[in-house]
């Protein structure tokens, strides 16, 4: 929808291939932190004032130690995949975008796209199909340059949100982030290396505090599984082609950053449409995933080391302007060199702590 909304935008022809149908659901953190919605807003989508669920911040918490910190320059929202999927095909609709709604795509070839009951004929093909992309595998871009898989599973429990910060509980083998989407709901996402550790029982088996929050909730939707990766690919064109979102690489889920970055790699990629020149796409997917992949390879190695993530924390708790600093720069309120900056005064406390 991103990459069909910015097209739009700079004047082209757009038509969306989808073997599936509105609305579609994806097991996510449902999390949109505010350079994501600063992304929508030059896509054409507002977030309405009475949907989902603001949110102020960012909190860790592992056993009895807890770090926070708010979102430097505005607000993020917490809102249901499949609302914010309906903005996007109301937006798209609204540009003139042509959806063909379970329609899936057979093949790709130089001049356009093999649909069911037509050929399209196409100036440029995008292939947007997420982490399995098909249209990756025909267009020869399968070549990865790392690969990292870990799991996941979703929950939603109808209760009473207890604070307006994302909330990242750590346990010994798997982490859970906690998202306010309205008044009476909140997404559990667990996160794990082992499928078998993405277990959200086993995970509030193993943090009671928040255990302890959920007692006497009840589930409002089925729980759904998902697997992310934390992989990158060695070229994202070949030809017209030119692959967009989990299709073209990705950071773990860990980071929050997956719809940030897919809208941001659209519009880059409408403008290098524009331009007539992919390889200018090329430059900006990789500048665009320099940062959440630092972050990601961070945030993964606490979640891989147990010691080190505690006294990591710990440092944090009593160093709280550290957390800010490193938020800041996660959510695009400071520069790269900041968080080399606090990555540094962070390793000095660990020698001197």
């Amino acid at each position: 929808m991103a990459a069909a909304i910015a097209a739009r935008q700079r004047g082209m022809s757009v038509v969306v291939a989808d073997g599936t149908e509105p609305p579609i659901d994806k097991a996510c953190g449902e999390g949109l932190m505010p350079e994501t919605i600063a992304a929508l807003g030059e896509l054409g989508v507002e977030i309405q004032p009475d949907a989902g669920y603001r949110i102020r911040g960012i909190r860790f918490l592992q056993q009895e130690t807890q770090v926070g910190a708010g979102f430097p320059q505005a607000l993020g929202v917490g809102i249901r995949r499949t609302i914010l999927h309906q903005w996007l095909i109301a937006r798209a609709e609204e540009c003139g975008v042509r959806l063909m709604w379970r329609t899936p795509v057979s093949a790709i070839t130089k001049i356009g796209v093999q649909l069911p009951a037509e050929f399209v004929t196409s100036t440029w093909i995008v292939g947007a199909d997420g982490s399995g992309s098909r249209v990756r595998r025909w267009s020869g871009l399968d070549a990865t340059a790392r690969q990292n898989q870990r799991y996941a599973t979703r929950r939603h429990y109808r209760v009473f949100p207890w604070t307006d910060h994302v909330e990242i509980h750590w346990g010994r083998r798997a982490q859970a982030y906690v998202t306010p989407i309205g008044r009476e709901e909140v997404c559990i996402v667990v996160m794990a290396m082992r499928a078998v550790d993405a277990s959200v029982d086993s995970m509030l088996r193993d943090c009671p505090q928040l255990e302890q929050r959920l007692s006497g909730a009840g589930l409002v939707s089925r729980e759904r599984g998902a697997v992310t990766q934390m992989h990158s690919l060695r070229a994202v064109h070949s030809g017209n082609v030119a692959l967009v979102g989990d299709a073209s690489g990705g950071v773990d889920a860990i980071t929050g950053e997956g719809l940030r970055l897919a809208f941001r790699q659209a519009i880059a990629l409408a403008d290098a449409m524009g331009r007539d020149d992919l390889r200018s796409y090329a430059r900006a997917h990789r500048r665009l995933a320099r940062k959440p992949t630092l972050m990601g390879e961070l945030l993964l190695t606490l979640a891989r080391k147990e010691g080190l993530r505690t006294r990591s924390i710990r440092i944090l708790a009593k160093r709280p302007e550290l957390f800010a600093r490193l938020l800041a720069v996660h959510t695009g309120g400071a520069a790269l060199g900041d968080l080399l900056s606090a990555g540094a005064h962070l390793g000095w406390r660990f020698l001197t702590t």
